[in-house]
């Protein structure tokens, strides 16, 4: 009668890994399929890596699985351009024993929710890239000479490792005019504006007042503002329009993809706090890696450039406290819910100090690249994104103000 038998577990979908799937998340009594590497993170968050086959873990451990691959996919380094590309193959080393935890090892624990697509890093290091290029931290010019070239791929090389933990192992310029139809990219920019306008508009439109003084922002338009694309509000602008600030008019990882490639991203889809929740996780387990790999850096000589350095770290550690002691996100006071489009206020903030993270992160490898006589401009670019992670945190903690319509 099958009173007495014992229901197996469903075995684990590894289809696809190291093709099309990076990496997943495995349970207790899951199998590691041979060939991948299996990470075990603790309730700390520190990681040790052991070989594949059966999984065993104790109570608050979290298993991961992955594949060192080689990859390769199709990169559009410039958003106007998206029939020319670059053809990027990479790999996962192996652990250095140099670090005490690998750079792989906390994308995936900071980044990957449940499965880790090939598509989604793509996209990741397609936004990573467009950005550097954007903001002239890279340059490829359009007649690029051997010399560039290799300025270009030693850039790109360590950008990729510093910021997702993988090594670049081929790459080269290749035609995409046959996969990339540039018409259907303008519709699917055109219909993401239409569908973040929308919601935008409706919430931040307040009720006009007869007599007074209403302004508009300049350049209005339906343009979405964050990878959440969350609504637009007044504060948002404020932090939107600093000087260096990379807030874009639509996602910088849907900006070179057609209508049936452009994938949502996993933050995208979920509700506002969880959002919320998401990068203020990664805010808290990377700001203080972040710091560590900048305290580890080898400085010039000088007194200046010494005291420059021992303020960026002490702004680091300030915002990591800033982010361990953030309040929630559904309530204005106690007993006082907030509303919930000041909620999605409030991630938007949020979202744009994720951003800041991830320029910090370029910036780290900049600084491993760089020689002493650069160290000043970084140290520049440095205090912008710092102050665009302090605006942003500082309007994420800002107490809940009602509008205030001016009067005669």
């Amino acid at each position: 009668m099958g009173i007495f038998s014992r229901r197996r577990k469903p075995a684990v979908d590894i289809d696809g890994l190291g093709v099309s799937l990076v990496a997943l998340r495995l349970d207790a009594g899951d199998c590691a399929p041979v060939g991948s590497t299996v990470v075990v993170f603790n309730a700390g968050g520190h990681a040790r890596r052991a070989p594949a086959g059966k999984v065993a873990c104790e109570q608050g451990e979290t298993v991961l699985c992955f594949h060192p691959g080689p990859y390769t996919v199709h990169l559009a380094p410039f958003a106007s351009a998206p029939e020319w590309g670059l053809r990027l193959r990479f790999v996962v080393d192996a652990a250095n024993p140099r670090v005490t935890q690998q750079r792989f090892d906390l994308y995936l624990y900071s980044e990957m929710v449940e499965r880790l697509e090939l598509e989604t890093l793509r996209v990741a290091a397609q936004a990573a890239l467009q950005m550097e290029l954007a903001q002239g931290a890279l340059d490829l010019p359009p007649c690029t000479t051997m010399d560039e070239w290799h300025a270009f791929r030693a850039g790109l090389n360590q950008l990729m490792y510093t910021r997702f933990g993988v090594t670049v192992d081929d790459c080269v310029p290749v035609d995409l005019g046959d996969q990339v139809d540039y018409a259907e990219v303008l519709k699917a920019r055109a219909a993401i504006e239409a569908e973040v306008a929308a919601p935008a508009e409706a919430s931040a439109s307040p009720p006009r007042v007869e007599g007074a003084a209403t302004t508009s922002e300049p350049g209005a338009g339906p343009t979405p503002t964050s990878s959440a694309q969350a609504p637009r509000t007044a504060a948002t602008a404020g932090l939107a329009v600093q000087e260096g600030t990379a807030a874009s008019s639509e996602p910088a990882a849907l900006a070179a993809l057609t209508a049936e490639q452009a994938p949502r991203t996993t933050t995208a889809a979920m509700p506002t706090a969880q959002q919320d929740a998401f990068a203020l996780r990664r805010l808290f387990i990377e700001l203080p890696s972040l710091a560590s790999e900048l305290r580890t850096l080898v400085l010039p000589d000088g007194l200046q450039i010494f005291q420059q350095h021992q303020a960026l770290l002490l702004r680091l550690g300030m915002a990591a406290l800033n982010v361990n002691t953030m309040p929630a996100l559904a309530w204005a006071a106690p007993d006082q819910p907030l509303a919930p489009e000041e909620q999605a206020s409030r991630t938007v903030q949020t979202q744009l100090a994720v951003q800041a993270l991830d320029e910090a992160w370029a910036l780290l490898a900049r600084f491993q690249r760089a020689d002493h006589a650069q160290w000043p401009a970084l140290l520049e670019d440095a205090d912008r994104i710092c102050a665009n992670l302090e605006t942003g945190l500082a309007f994420r903690r800002a107490p809940y103000a009602p509008r205030a319509e001016p009067s005669l």
